[in-house]
């Protein structure tokens, strides 16, 4: 190994200025062995650079070739693979692992000690090494300058690898010096033991005169241990001195401290002043209530403007005293419980006194309110209740006041309120719908025939009298057509239109009356009272209890003012309190509307509708909207009822066997319905209710015109039909119904089916011979007898024809159409006016039958010369002559 180490030394590494200090025979691991040398090695020139170097033999001769070569440097990692057994296994970590294995462990050992040094001393142990042994991790022991060798040839050869590692080379002055030495010296270069020896006898001599010059200061010395003597006695009395003046300055300090705790204190006591001064402030400033609001408090005077507004301002300042936030430890302070104390004591005898005087107020409106209506007044009126609102509208701030003090007074004051406004409504309201009724039926003796009795206004009438005058009001508007219906004796006298209009005025001048009344009642509650109106909270409202009961909601018992949220639901309990009666006596009038006039079901759904609609859009769930909608339904039950009637009079109509029917009275009285409906209902909200009221009467009056028709001996079913779906297309086209076109259609269709119907019923009996023969002969043709041969039967020869032909001259024809002209004319009603469009008909019908009965002539009996004994011009002249003469 020695060899091949000066070998590269040699040949690779001097000619590149660089020294090797360690070599490894080592091959790749895992690898076709290929075995080379890793060498380290160091730069002669300044500064020193360390590097790792590969070395392969070349493949064409014997001499060795530098590979690769890395930075020690960039060495991060020597793992060794085992620090405890032998394994010439290492790995060297650059910027990839190289894994190498080594020709023995000691060769690999040795090398990582030479790599480890380095690092010590060029890297600054920069290097990890894994897996080492610690005995080879030894620091580089520290050499002289004089344990160098000199000369390249013992840095190379010498094969001591821990001298070369410790050479350190001269420096300048270094070199200098030894250069002086031997230019003294002849023998330096060429004797070099005599230049050693000569050295070693100059040492010797330095030292024995180092000796000497030891020995001669002994005496300096002595001089030196008594001059320290000196000074350490010095030092002595300067710490005697030192420590009687930390005595005095013992005594300052303590003094300094007592008087810093001294001023510590008054600081202190100062701070404390300046904040008791602050607190007593605050309450006095917070807690003081001014003597004049203690006296309006206590004396003042509730019935002028002037004392509401002292004690207004009073009750406000007491408030923001008793809600003043107290800081911690104020509640235990004995004057601040006294004063709160005094704070609950003022307000719970203002909140007395305002209590007191609020009822007497409450009872006196009871008292005074004497404009209730008399029974025969001519106004139909309600009292106004804006200068009572007005006048408690001044104590609504010492309301709320109350509210948020003494919720259990304020509420007692709410109780009272209903009480004593329930009792003055109740007779007003009573008194005015008496007069409405009495409006409504004209006078007080009429009245008692439609059940009203007393003042009460209630109606005693019994059902079934109900039941007999809408059966009567019903008669009374088929008084045209009462021969023809068995429907009893009737008194009551017929109700036009006056009638109605009239009856309309009144309900709605009551609805008027009703509407502000309660709006301006409901308005003043939330203002009073101050519950909001149109203010809501998300979730569930608390479950109101009954207002009669005492209290308004569960939690109220602890004095506790409601949420929001529950308040809105507050105002509609009062109002429900106060009105209980308005509608129980809207429910009577509606009644007695119903017992006057089934037909006025209709002004009242309108109207009740339109005030129900506008109630809506003020305040959805508002006690008004509540009660019209509720009243609405019983107005709505009323006109269902109505509708249910006619259908059922529809159904029970019987008609006299001794006298034409002519237009029915259900006929009749659905165009009088659909009239007033339609002049009632224009531009109405509830358009639908009278659309499905209209399908369903029209489909009555379909079904039960043709029941009729079918039951009628004196006319004839067709004429019946014709006429009555005649009168219900005429109604339908004049009034322009839009959800009766297909009836309107279907109406037009059955007339003009019946009308063909019956003229051809009825054309057949003036020639009826001729008539009989030629339906003869159209039998033989259709049996398939050739027309040309029909005159060769016996029974329909030409003889035949010219006999029945003569049985019908201008003369005979004419008298025949006179007397269906008679007929026809007992058949049909005045009413209608068809005797004219029927006989029209019969006329297009007798000539269309002439030119048949001619065209089969013509084609049955060609060339027999056989013509009719009238022309188609003859009977226009008849048919024209018939109805002028009568």
């Amino acid at each position: 190994m020695t060899a091949i180490k000066h070998a590269l030394q040699r040949d690779i590494f001097t000619p590149n200025d660089e020294r090797l200090l360690s070599i490894v025979n080592v091959c790749k691991a895992g690898k076709k062995k290929k075995n080379c040398f890793l060498c380290a090695t160091v730069t002669t020139e300044r500064p020193v650079q360390v590097k790792m170097v590969k070395v392969k033999k070349s493949d064409k001769g014997d001499f060795y070739k530098r590979q690769i070569a890395w930075a020690l440097r960039d060495l991060a990692v020597v793992d060794a693979k085992d620090a405890i057994k032998e394994n010439p296994e290492f790995d060297l970590h650059f910027e990839k692992i190289y894994k190498w294995v080594a020709s023995s462990t000691a060769e690999k050992n040795a090398f990582i000690s030479c790599i480890w040094k380095l690092n010590q001393r060029y890297l600054r142990k920069k290097i990890d090494f894994v897996n080492v042994s610690s005995q080879l991790l030894e620091e580089l022991p520290k050499v002289t300058e004089e344990s160098v060798p000199s000369g390249e040839n013992q840095s190379v050869t010498g094969g001591d690898e821990e001298v070369v590692d410790v050479y350190q080379e001269l420096n300048a002055r270094e070199e200098q010096d030894i250069e002086i030495m031997m230019e003294g010296c002849e023998c330096a270069i060429s004797n070099a033991e005599a230049f050693a020896e000569r050295l070693s006898r100059e040492l010797q001599v330095l030292d024995g005169a180092n000796i000497q010059s030891i020995m001669a200061s002994e005496k300096q010395v002595n001089i030196l241990m008594k001059l320290l003597d000196e000074a350490l006695k010095e030092v002595d009395q300067i710490e005697l001195k030192l420590s009687s003046y930390e005595e005095m300055l013992q005594s300052v300090k303590e003094q300094m401290d007592q008087i810093s705790e001294s001023n510590h204190l008054i600081h202190l006591s100062n701070t404390n002043n300046v904040k008791l001064l602050s607190e007593i402030e605050f309450l006095v400033n917070h807690m003081d209530l001014a003597k004049g609001h203690i006296k309006a408090l206590q004396e003042g005077d509730l019935a002028s403007s002037r004392g509401i507004e002292a004690c207004t301002n009073a009750a406000d300042a007491l408030l923001q005293c008793m809600n003043v936030a107290l800081r911690p430890g104020h509640d235990m302070l004995l004057a601040v419980r006294q004063q709160q104390q005094r704070f609950s004591d003022l307000r719970e005898q203002f909140a007395r006194r305002l209590a007191s005087h609020l009822n007497n107020v409450f009872v006196q409106q009871g008292h005074d309110q004497s404009s209730t209506l008399a029974q025969h007044s001519v106004e139909l009126a309600l009292p106004n209740h804006h200068p009572f609102h007005r006048d408690l509208l001044r104590y609504a701030k010492l309301m709320e006041w109350l509210k948020s003090t003494d919720y259990g007074k304020y509420e007692g004051l709410t109780k009272n309120y209903m009480d004593y406004l329930s009792r003055l409504y109740e007779r007003e309201i009573k008194d005015f719908f008496e007069v409405a009724k009495i409006k409504m039926t004209g006078t007080t003796k009429e009245s008692k025939k439609f059940g009203l009795h007393g003042s009460s206004g209630k109606l005693t009438g019994s059902t079934s009298s109900l039941n007999k005058l809408s059966v009567q009001s019903s008669g009374n508007r088929r008084s045209q057509s009462s021969s023809l219906l068995d429907m009893g004796n009737m008194s009551a006298s017929d109700l036009d239109v006056a009638d109605r209009t009239k009856f309309d005025k009144i309900f709605e001048q009551v609805l008027s009356e009703l509407e502000p009344l309660c709006l301006a009642e409901q308005d003043f509650i939330s203002k009073f009272f101050k519950l909001q109106q149109h203010q809501s909270m998300p979730g569930t409202m608390p479950e109101a209890e009954d207002l009669d009961g005492g209290t308004l909601s569960r939690q109220h018992n602890a004095g506790v003012p409601p949420p929001v949220s529950s308040e809105k639901d507050m105002i509609r309990q009062m109002m429900i309190k106060i009105f209980r009666c308005i509608e129980p006596e809207l429910n009577n009038l509606i009644a007695l509307g119903d017992k006057i006039d089934s037909f006025n079901s209709l002004y009242m759904l309108v109207k009740m509708s339109h005030h129900v609609w506008t109630a809506q859009n003020v305040d959805p769930a508002s006690f008004l909207s509540t009660t019209l909608g509720n009243v609405l339904v019983t107005v709505k039950r009323n006109f269902d009822k109505c509708i249910s009637n006619q259908i059922r009079q529809m159904e029970e109509v019987k008609i006299s066997k001794k006298s034409k029917v002519g237009i029915l009275p259900f006929v009749a009285e659905f165009e009088e319905f659909a009239g007033l409906a339609e002049s009632i209902f224009k531009n109405a909200e509830r358009r639908g209710d009278l659309d499905k009221a209209y399908t369903k009467l029209i489909r009555g009056v379909f079904v039960n015109v043709e029941k009729v028709a079918n039951e009628s001996q004196k006319t004839p079913r067709d004429v019946v039909m014709m006429e009555n779906f005649h009168h219900i297309f005429a109604t339908l086209s004049r009034l322009k119904i839009s959800c009766l076109e297909t009836e309107k259609k279907e109406a037009k269709q059955k007339y003009t089916d019946h009308l063909q119907s019956y003229v051809i019923y009825s054309l057949g009996q003036p020639l009826e011979k001729l008539n009989h023969f030629f339906e003869g002969v159209e039998a033989r043709v259709a049996q398939g007898i050739r027309e040309e041969e029909v005159s060769y039967q016996l029974a329909f020869n030409k003889q035949e024809l010219r006999k029945v032909i003569k049985e019908y001259p201008g003369k005979e024809v004419k008298k025949g159409l006179d007397n269906l002209y008679k007929k026809v004319d007992k058949h049909l009603c005045e009413e209608e006016n068809l005797l004219q469009v029927v006989w029209h008909s019969m006329q297009d019908e007798f000539i269309r039958q002439y030119k048949h009965f001619e065209g089969l002539i013509a084609r049955c009996y060609p060339g027999s010369g056989v013509t009719m004994e009238f022309t188609i011009q003859d009977i226009l002249d008849y048919c024209s002559s018939i109805a002028q003469s009568h």
